[in-house]
């Protein structure tokens, strides 16, 4: 059961994607930021919207949904825990549940923080996390709703899925987040070798997502709030790594 990825881009710096089930021809969008690219892509391909998976409430995420739903009389997935914010959701769903699409088995992680409901979607057999802005290339979303300790729980949930796995998050924010982090952990050549083919890609105008785990474990910064270096860097050595996690966030706001 092989599960196609579309990537584009929407509105100003958000990306949409279209997940297609190759084996029964179901296709979701993952998230509704923007009508018009959607149904551009959907045409391109030539598949049938057949469902909305939803992340979270915020208006970038979810503007389209309407027009979408009306247009294709689709089922929409969304949190739990944010559905009196978010209106047209048909299934609820919530950490720990699943979902089909056709043949493809997504998992849903509880990832809050960016918002208090935020959801991922991870698709382990293909390898594909659909994180929404809880996790970004070489950072994670800011922390409107949540607080720092569940967002790093959050977090650790995420960085200890495989290390293989394709992340696609919501927004283009790499290159932001690669002089951020270079600017904390100058010293890691993982990361420093990262933001050199983030510079490239962007300079080539190509996206900077998917971008795998393994990588991005060794070189964001979020992921890593338990390294001693950094906490040092913060000036909060032996602190718990949530503390360090929270000083790391407060930084990025203020960068």
């Amino acid at each position: 059961m092989t599960l196609i990825v579309e990537i584009f881009p929407a509105r100003t710096d958000n990306y949409g994607y279209l997940a297609h089930d190759e084996a029964t021809g179901r296709t979701a969008a993952i998230d509704a930021p923007e009508a018009a690219p959607i149904l551009a892509a959907l045409e391109r391909r030539g598949w049938r919207l057949t469902d909305i998976f939803i992340t979270h409430h915020h208006q970038d995420h979810v503007e389209a949904l309407p027009e979408l739903k009306e247009a294709f009389g689709t089922r929409v997935i969304g949190p739990r825990a944010e559905a009196a914010k978010i209106e047209g959701l048909d299934v609820l769903v919530g950490g720990g549940d699943t979902v089909e699409l056709g043949e493809t088995r997504l998992e849903i992680i509880d990832a809050p923080g960016h918002t208090l409901g935020h959801i991922v979607f991870h698709d382990r057999e293909n390898g594909h996390l659909f994180s929404g802005d809880a996790l970004f290339s070489l950072g994670i979303g800011r922390m409107f709703e949540g607080t720092p300790g569940p967002m790093w729980e959050g977090a650790k949930r995420l960085r200890g899925l495989p290390d293989s796995t394709l992340v696609y998050c919501g927004h283009e924010y790499t290159a932001s987040n690669a002089r951020f982090a270079l600017s904390i952990d100058p010293n890691n050549p993982i990361l420093q070798k990262r933001a050199a083919t983030v510079t490239a890609l962007r300079e080539a105008g190509k996206p900077t997502i998917p971008f795998v785990l393994d990588e991005d474990k060794a070189a964001n910064p979020f992921l890593r709030a338990e390294d001693p270096v950094l906490a040092a860097r913060m000036g909060l050595e032996g602190a718990d790594p949530a503390e360090v996690f929270a000083a790391l966030r407060k930084a990025k706001d203020a960068f």
